[in-house]
């Protein structure tokens, strides 16, 4: 090793499906000192060539760093990977996708076993991993300072972003926005269902589509400000009533096209129950408290 290598703190890796492959790549350019394990043993024979350390057994990992991190399947492999093992005086932080409450009860489990946790929600897809343009970064929260001890080597794939104490929030901010994204997809493809039958070209109807939702997106400020202020009828521009009104043409539209209306009809009736409920001179901010059970 180079005096350089040696000077950057080590860290060992649990997991190495394409993000964990994607991370573990990223720490060896940086000259981390990194041991990885992962349950299919072949999948750590590359970066065994590249100069990773390669453990045979999860505790061995473990106990070869400080830090420990996770990118595990879910929340229930976690468990069974740590099943065990010696977590005293490790600091661990847990890239796997779980659920708010999950994350909560993994930090308390980290804490009985003499663990320090810290919770992650990846907000980028593999290909995005040491390429700093590309915009991705981790959600991260629990413990601020031991997101602040580690927050360097966190950031050597990806940027980073803390979002709060409660270990719960870096999983809430995760599924969040990618609930956002998903409702996205589902206007997405209605809009090219609508045309699909028609002679006009996909490739030419998306830069249209990705400028108007573009545009639109930016609505997300003012229901954020609404919301945090309880007035629902400031600045509305497009009042509740008159969309109401317009939904029909939409609904006939899609029939006409030969378009199932499964994907709009429930966003619509949120709307036609929050102008009865009298709503009418609000935007569509009012859908937000209908959502709430």
């Amino acid at each position: 090793m180079t005096k350089n290598t040696t000077e950057k703190p080590p860290v060992s890796l649990l997991g190495l499906g394409a993000m964990g492959t994607a991370l573990a790549r990223a720490w060896l350019t940086a000259a981390h000192p990194l041991t990885v394990w992962n349950r299919t043993a072949a999948r750590a024979e590359a970066l065994g060539a590249e100069g990773a350390k390669v453990a045979g057994t999860a505790a061995g990992a473990v106990a070869t760093s400080g830090l420990v991190v996770l990118c595990l399947l879910d929340d229930e492999s976690v468990g069974a990977t740590l099943d065990g093992v010696d977590l005293t005086g490790k600091d661990l932080v847990d890239l796997t996708t779980t659920t708010p409450a999950q994350a909560r009860a993994r930090a308390a489990w980290a804490e009985r076993r003499g663990a320090r946790y810290l919770d992650g929600g990846i907000m980028a897809v593999p290909p995005m991993i040491g390429v700093p343009e590309a915009g991705g970064y981790v959600f991260y929260s629990g413990s601020r300072e031991l997101f602040e001890r580690h927050r360097e080597v966190l950031a050597v794939p990806v940027g980073t972003k803390y979002v709060g104490e409660d270990a719960g929030f870096a999983a809430l901010h995760d599924v969040a926005l990618l609930s956002a994204m998903y409702g996205m997809f589902a206007g997405a493809a209605h809009a090219f269902a609508l045309i699909r039958r028609e002679e006009i070209d996909p490739v030419a109807f998306a830069p249209l589509l990705a400028d108007w939702l573009g545009a639109m997106a930016q609505g997300v400020h003012g229901t954020a400000a609404r919301l945090k202020s309880g007035d629902y009828g400031k600045d509305v521009v497009s009042n509740l009533a008159m969309q109401v009104a317009g939904t029909p043409t939409f609904l006939a539209t899609a029939e006409g096209q030969g378009v199932s209306p499964e994907l709009i009809r429930p966003y619509f009736e949120l709307m036609r129950r929050r102008l009865e409920a009298g709503g009418g001179e609000e935007d569509l901010t009012g859908v937000v408290d209908l959502l709430l059970r």
